[in-house]
């Protein structure tokens, strides 16, 4: 039996393809690794291949099975996004192509002007990320684009919106939600976007999932039915809150045919240098949100149990019985990410993290590190009070982000924060 024979009879798994697919040393003079590629410009191989690059790059024709275009600029690709974006695709069941942008608004931005209309309609599940409601509910309107928010977890009004919407484009899910944990079940979604009527002139919505929050270790969208899943590459795909990038991957490669020329004309390519480090890191992903999830477990379910705090947001403590449910059907594991609701409101929660001596008081999630945050004058601080009272996002809600610290030091830190209030 030779090794393609082994290969197919017992499939390499996701952390060991990461490893070991996607790159190829014998285009980078044998390095076992993948060099940085800097460069702005490409030299061709001949007229005929330049005019076929550029007709590829402008979506005008597809690459065969087994060709490889020449580059043209580093603004439309450049080796290192590609070697990333073949990494990747280890990463997530179900994905067949994949881009890298230098944010994960860029991502989200790019994808949603590519794929939706004037005169269509996205329905998209709150609370959601501060930034993408924001651009959902100030900027699409300006193309003409309709925005429909529904509650996370509410699959009967989710179905509902699906199913009454006009002109529906795309569904967008964050889960689990940021900043309350709430999830919303993406195969129930799929389902009522499969079974929607359509218009002679309508095409089937896209689903699209953030799934920055438990990322490809813990929930596999693509493979619930999802067309699309995003990522803040800058969480917990790089790790070390040192660098910005997002990633779109796709189950249907042409998705990713229609996006790219946006990407390249956008000029939000994600950088070589940035590649470079993201593809390093991609190795240590499910190690480190391993850690990262233990510890929060540990935790979160402690905490939940202190005097000063009147409930803690985290998927094992979840007390609804259809949360529980859509938790155990959806996740591999409950993540690193949880909220605390502390009795006393703002004051009490400005006095817990300002008491703090590990965990330090700074937005954005993911990193090595653990970092803790007041969603409502911060991350979601654009919301109205109506939008607040609808999202869950009290006065007394601080977000946390565990990282790979010791458990037990973290613990300490939070009790002795509890105890100065």
């Amino acid at each position: 039996m030779n090794s393609g024979d082994r290969r197919d009879s017992h499939p390499l798994r996701p952390t060991t393809k990461v490893l070991t697919e996607g790159f190829d040393p014998s285009l980078s003079v044998g390095s076992a690794r993948p060099a940085v590629f800097r460069s702005s410009t490409y030299v061709f191989s001949s007229p005929e291949a330049a005019e076929r690059a550029f007709d590829i790059a402008a979506g005008r024709a597809q690459v065969h099975e087994g060709e490889s275009p020449d580059l043209i600029y580093a603004r439309l690709n450049h080796p290192n996004a590609q070697i990333l974006e073949e990494q990747i695709l280890n990463l997530e069941p179900g994905a067949t192509a994949a881009l890298a942008f230098n944010s994960g608004m860029a991502a989200i931005t790019t994808l949603l002007l590519t794929l939706l209309r004037p005169g269509q309609s996205i329905v998209y599940t709150v609370p959601i990320y501060g930034g993408t409601q924001h651009f959902i509910q100030d900027y699409l309107p300006k193309w003409g684009v309709a925005s429909i928010p529904v509650h996370s977890g509410r699959g009967d009004l989710l179905e509902s919106a699906i199913g009454s919407t006009e002109n529906l484009g795309a569904v967008l899910l964050e889960t689990p939600a940021n900043p309350t944990l709430v999830m919303t079940d993406i195969r129930q979604v799929c389902k009522a976007v499969a079974s929607r009527k359509l218009l002679p002139s309508e095409t089937r919505p896209l689903v699209l999932v953030d799934n920055t929050l438990l990322g490809p270790a813990f929930q596999h969208p693509l493979s619930l039915g999802a067309d699309l899943v995003v990522y803040s590459g800058t969480k917990y795909l790089s790790g070390f809150s040192d660098m910005l990038a997002g990633i779109v991957l796709a189950a249907n490669r042409d998705l990713i045919r229609q996006i790219r020329p946006a990407r390249g004309l956008f000029g939000n390519i994600l950088q070589a240098d940035e590649c470079w480090m993201l593809g390093g890191r991609l190795p240590t992903v499910r190690l480190r949100m391993n850690r990262a999830s233990k510890n929060a477990q540990r935790i979160a379910e402690r905490l939940a149990q202190h005097p000063k705090i009147k409930r803690v947001h985290y998927p094992t403590l979840f007390t609804d019985s259809d949360q529980k449910r859509i938790y155990a059907e959806q996740c591999d594991f409950p993540g690193a990410m949880f909220s605390i609701d502390l009795l006393g409101g703002k004051k009490a929660a400005f006095d817990f993290l300002r008491n703090l001596r590990i965990a330090r008081n700074a937005v954005s999630l993911g990193g090595v590190e653990t970092l803790a945050c007041h969603p409502k004058t911060t991350t979601h601080s654009g919301f109205t009070e109506e939008e607040f009272a609808q999202a869950g996002v009290t006065d007394g809600l601080v977000r946390v982000s565990i990282g790979i610290e010791h458990w037990r030091d973290l613990l300490d830190d939070f009790e002795q924060a509890l105890v100065a209030l």
